[in-house]
């Protein structure tokens, strides 16, 4: 099982320190979160960014809300993102569940999913050279990796899950205890065989982390509290936090022993060093 970084939101500065210190470690992956209405950085300029200062690691979208994208310019920019990258970039991809971001990206919540199904067709044929419609030729550039990059879907609904098979390359579930997700993860297996998929779907795990002194576990509960109090299940999610060495490596053992391809650790917190603690626990 491989390991990843989800980078923390709230300090824009030090998320070139975050890849460095990535790139020099056992992770393979740098991630971060799509939110419109939020303070977040644009994923996929911030991803740019990190993979020009970095030459090994994986950057990738944790996951973007495609629905709130126009799909031309979407595809533009994730081939631009897979080319710089080098082939080194994962597209997480969703629908997204706020009707704020909906209301600004001026889209119409109740077709999201509907919405996502044909911008993957259009994702695919584009990424793929073909032209773009009856009225528009190719848009380029093409990605570095041919038929274009990595897609994991998130998101646990059956249709969901359905997209892995039909569309996808795997699967990455967030916030799940192991028993749950391992029913996904199954779920997911069963729908690529039903689609006929040769081979198997790449499993992504997402835990929330935070590893450091008090200052930083609370800062991590706080930023959490704070992203999912829409949910109505924040304290739920606080809960989950995983602050201690030994609920990190209970983490790592009972998520590989699902299937896991890769664990990814979602730090809310924005101190940096971090990745080297995490990292002593995971190498």
């Amino acid at each position: 099982m491989r390991f990843g970084l989800g980078l923390p939101v709230n300090d824009l500065s030090l998320l070139a320190e975050w890849a460095r210190r990535a790139e020099a470690s056992p992770f393979r992956t740098v991630a971060l979160l799509d939110r419109l209405v939020y303070g977040n950085p644009d994923p996929l300029v911030t991803l740019a960014t990190l993979a020009g200062a970095t030459s090994r690691v994986r950057v990738q979208t944790e996951v973007l809300l495609a629905p709130h994208y126009g799909t031309a310019v979407l595809a533009k920019q994730t081939a631009t993102l897979d080319r710089l990258s080098g082939g080194r970039f994962t597209l997480g991809i969703g629908v997204g569940g706020r009707a704020d971001d909906a209301a600004a990206a001026g889209i119409d919540p109740r077709r999201r999913g509907r919405r996502l199904d044909e911008q993957m067709a259009l994702l695919r044929r584009t990424w793929a050279g073909e032209p773009y419609g009856d009225d528009a030729g190719p848009v380029g550039p093409a990605p570095a990796t041919p038929g274009g990059p990595e897609v994991l879907f998130g998101g646990f609904v059956p249709a969901a899950l359905e997209r892995v098979g039909r569309w996808g390359d795997g699967f990455l579930g967030a916030g799940l205890p192991a028993p749950y997700m391992d029913q996904k993860f199954r779920e997911v297996e069963r729908g690529w065989e039903r689609h006929g998929r040769e081979g198997r779907p790449r499993l992504v795990a997402q835990v929330n982390a935070a590893l450091g002194s008090d200052e930083v576990v609370e800062e991590a509960r706080k930023e959490i509290g704070a992203y999912y109090a829409f949910t109505g299940r924040a304290e739920y999610m606080v809960d989950g936090l995983l602050s201690t060495p030994d609920r990190i490596r209970e983490a790592v053992t009972s998520y590989e022993a699902i299937g896991a391809d890769e664990l990814v650790f979602y730090c809310w917190a924005a101190d940096p060093g971090q990745v080297d603690r995490l990292a002593d626990l995971v190498s």
